[in-house]
């Protein structure tokens, strides 16, 4: 029904943003990185969408660029894969780690992402490798070291909440030093946010 949506952007948090679109305010949710590369409130904003009425509730769900759209629809094709869970995947894995993972049978990456178990990676594995096809070349171009992208989704947030930057890198980095490797995005902005405050 909405293909996207493009207006200014009012309030912003790691799980939705309000996008004001001819004073009409949309509350669109959206996976965690994305927060990160919001533009300043106030700013224009133009996020792919997609619109999903269901028995109890009716939400639309953002995204930057089609391909992670795209594959938050694909996614919910999957046994047991509901939009919260779509969005969860999406916002832990970029689409090119996704595809990754399901093409090398890696269901130790999958389990990273709250709340997907081994059974539920096994079964992404098996109903999606055929629908994904090769890693399309213009997300080849996205790739970047998984620890690096972190960091600056994790510093980027914490900005966006009106941290100086030199404080959100600090606060991050220390974080990095305490938490394991492969801490997700909310665990590492949900720590800094501590070392900021101590």
């Amino acid at each position: 029904m909405y293909s996207y949506l493009k207006g200014i952007l009012k309030e912003a948090s790691m799980q939705h943003a309000i996008i004001d679109v001819h004073g009409i305010g949309y509350k669109i949710l959206i996976p965690v990185h994305l927060f990160a590369k919001l533009p300043d409130i106030e700013s224009t904003c133009l996020l792919h969408t997609c619109y999903i009425v269901r028995e109890l509730s009716v939400a639309l769900y953002g995204f930057l660029d089609k391909q992670e759209r795209d594959l938050f629809e694909l996614l919910q094709n999957v046994t047991g894969i509901g939009p919260k869970m779509a969005l969860n995947l999406i916002g832990h894995l970029n689409p090119v780690a996704l595809h990754q993972a399901i093409h090398q049978d890696n269901t130790a990456i999958l389990c990273k992402v709250p709340g997907i178990g081994k059974k539920t990676a096994e079964r992404l594995i098996i109903e999606l490798r055929d629908k994904l096809g090769f890693i399309p070349s213009e997300l080849k171009l996205k790739i970047e070291p998984p620890t690096k992208s972190l960091q600056g989704d994790a510093i980027n947030a914490l900005i966006h909440l009106g941290y100086h930057s030199s404080v959100a890198q600090k606060a991050i980095k220390k974080s990095m030093t305490e938490l394991a490797e492969d801490c997700d995005l909310s665990t590492l902005i949900t720590h800094a946010l501590r070392n900021v405050s101590s």
